[in-house]
């Protein structure tokens, strides 16, 4: 992805950086997604500092004990990738290449080509579509279908209008969709909160997705106007800190990354440590954003969906020209941008 005129100029550019390092990230920690031991990361797939296809065994997979349990005739998601569901060892994204992004992205990355395309913005039409979506089979090659989104098809089944089916959340991936609809109307901040905000309830309904939400929304939409990424997160911290790193984490840099997200803070997807570990990373490497998402990956856990608002705080910053050209070319689909 090569950036063309309508990515030149600075308003448009740090839009443009912070979408397409959401997608950067998601594809480069994708082969290593949902690793807790670091050292079998590193043993099963050395230093991932670009683009690889998973390989099973996975060995912190749960797949083996996640289940569901298709509640009606319209609500198989699951199709043939149901029979790797309770076996052990299978990686969560095992049928994805190289540069390939994960199911949350996927959806996201129909959104935003009905946005370049010129449709406004439409929840109905974007819930219709992912019913659709993931109703249809081999829509998506990925094994893997994430707790909301089974959720919400139990909830669809019991005849719940699509509006009211998002399950109460806490998972970090949830704000991909909502940090896509804020990036993609960011030229005007008012409008674009509210639209991700609606957003984010049409899947991830709760308090803590929401004050997440406002949490890397408030640090985000200002560096999307030109200001710091260090001084949006100072002054994030100045209101009220919430799902923001301790003040010791930012002013020592000194500190291993791995014993910041894994003794300090969770690697895990929640959003109570994934945000602020996401914010320390975007903090220590905001003038290395390549070093910031390998720091990401190798850090295991739920690296593609903190790196997802990690790739975004990151190229909002530094806009489309900080990010590699092998990664940008090498996306497998990569996202439309704003022109």
């Amino acid at each position: 992805m090569r950036m063309n005129d309508g990515t030149r100029s600075h308003a448009v550019n740090r839009p443009a950086g912070a979408l397409l390092g959401m997608f950067i990230a998601d594809a480069l920690a994708m082969p290593v997604h949902w690793y807790y031991d670091r050292a079998a990361l590193s043993r099963d797939y050395g230093l991932v500092d670009r683009f690889l296809e998973p390989h099973n065994p996975h060995p912190d997979s749960i797949l083996h004990r996640s289940e569901y349990r298709v509640p009606g005739p319209d609500a198989d998601i699951l199709h043939d990738q149901a029979r790797y569901w309770g076996r052990r060892g299978v990686h969560y994204h095992q049928f994805l290449e190289a540069g390939e992004n994960t199911l949350n992205l996927k959806l996201l990355h129909r959104l935003l080509t009905r946005l370049a395309a010129g449709e406004a913005y439409d929840p109905d039409r974007y819930l219709e579509d992912m019913v659709e979506y993931l109703r249809t089979p081999g829509s998506h090659r990925d094994t893997y279908v994430e707790e909301w989104v089974r959720g919400f098809f139990q909830r669809r089944a019991r005849g719940l209008p699509l509006d009211r089916c998002a399950p109460v959340e806490k998972h970090v991936g949830g704000l991909a969709g909502a940090l896509g609809v804020l990036i993609w109307h960011s030229k005007d901040a008012a409008r674009a909160l509210s639209l991700a905000r609606e957003h984010l309830q049409l899947t991830h309904a709760g308090p803590m997705m929401a004050a997440a939400l406002e949490a890397v929304a408030g640090i985000l939409l200002p560096v999307l106007e030109g200001r710091s990424l260090r001084e949006s997160v100072s002054a994030a911290r100045a209101r009220d800190g919430l799902f923001l790193p301790g003040k010791d984490l930012l002013v020592r840099e000194d500190r291993d990354d791995l014993e910041v997200i894994g003794r300090r803070l969770s690697p895990a997807c929640y959003v109570g440590h994934a945000v602020p570990a996401a914010v320390y990373l975007a903090w220590k490497y905001h003038e290395d954003p390549r070093a910031g998402l390998i720091a990401n990956t190798m850090a295991g856990g739920d690296n593609c969906y903190r790196g997802v608002v990690l790739g975004a705080l990151l190229g909002a910053a530094g806009g489309f020209q900080v990010w590699p050209e092998e990664w940008a070319e090498g996306l497998l689909a990569p996202p439309p941008l704003p022109r």
